[in-house]
């Protein structure tokens, strides 16, 4: 257990969040860092020292090239199998419907190909371990937000969301000065509640968690087993103003929040390991 008891809570006053407006849609190639700084300055916003940047993982995704088009896929055997092999084939013979999880036989592939373990199978779903250790829907694989192209098109997860979000946040201090905090969000569903949450997925300079065993409670007794995923709450709060569908703000800057005295860590040191996940 870490001794945390000469340490207390960082006073925390109110936080603002400040939607960026006016990012294009991405390209692979682009600029992550340089598009949101010049619709930052745009919209009259500015990226101060001490700001979290919460960025909407699909935009990485898109300029990182972690794309599929699903006419260059072909179903393999397990894909195939987790399906089910029912629901026939399109007039083109290209497409089978999985019977098991109701999916494009295609679409299974490009999860399974981005996986290391399946770990449910049902009807409309397929949670898996995706490659990055995120246990997840469909590896996080995504239809929405991606520009129609002559082919349907999906997105993966970043292959290194932790990678990207150090490597956006160096720009924005090349760039601008400011040495801010990097989150990468993604929306993820829960499997004790209903609806998603916005949770972070890539994480450059905050502590991941906080371990707060060892500090008292307000009647002096010691927390044993209180640790706080920072990350996520900020991801959750930022994603209110982000929003999920066609809001078309993919960024936004939370100022105001005080980090506790905690060393940094990326945003894979809140992965529950296997052996201690009582449900998997």
């Amino acid at each position: 257990m870490n001794d945390n008891r000469s340490q207390r809570p960082p006073e925390q006053g109110g936080i603002e969040i400040f939607p960026i407006p006016g990012i294009p849609l991405v390209q692979p190639g682009d600029d992550v860092a340089g598009l949101i700084i010049e619709a930052a300055a745009a919209a009259g916003l500015s990226l101060e020292t001490g700001d979290v940047l919460v960025i909407a993982q699909k935009i990485v995704s898109k300029a990182e090239g972690r794309l599929v088009r699903l006419a260059d896929v072909t179903p393999g055997e397990e894909a195939v199998r987790l399906g089910a092999g029912g629901g026939g084939n399109t007039p083109e013979g290209a497409v089978r419907r999985a019977e098991g999880t109701g999916k494009d036989a295609r679409v299974v592939q490009a999860v399974l190909d981005d996986s290391n373990a399946v770990v449910r199978a049902r009807a409309g779903v397929l949670i898996v371990e995706q490659s990055s250790g995120w246990v997840c829907a469909h590896a996080g694989l995504d239809h929405s937000n991606v520009a129609p192209e002559e082919e349907e098109t999906v997105a993966l997860l970043p292959a290194d969301a932790d990678a990207s979000a150090t490597a956006i946040r160096g720009r924005i201090l090349e760039e601008t000065g400011a040495a801010v905090a990097v989150l990468i969000s993604d929306s993820h569903g829960r499997p004790w509640k209903m609806g998603t949450v916005g949770v972070c997925i890539g994480c450059a300079g905050l502590p991941a968690l906080w371990d707060q065993r060892g500090l008292t409670d307000l009647f002096g007794y010691e927390l044993v087993a209180s640790e706080e995923c920072i990350i996520d709450e900020l991801c959750a709060a930022a994603t209110l103003v982000m929003g999920q569908s066609s809001e078309g703000r993919p960024a936004a800057i939370i100022r105001g929040y005080r980090r506790p005295d905690a060393a940094d860590a990326p945003a894979r040191s809140i992965q529950r390991p296997a052996e201690k996940d009582m449900f998997r």
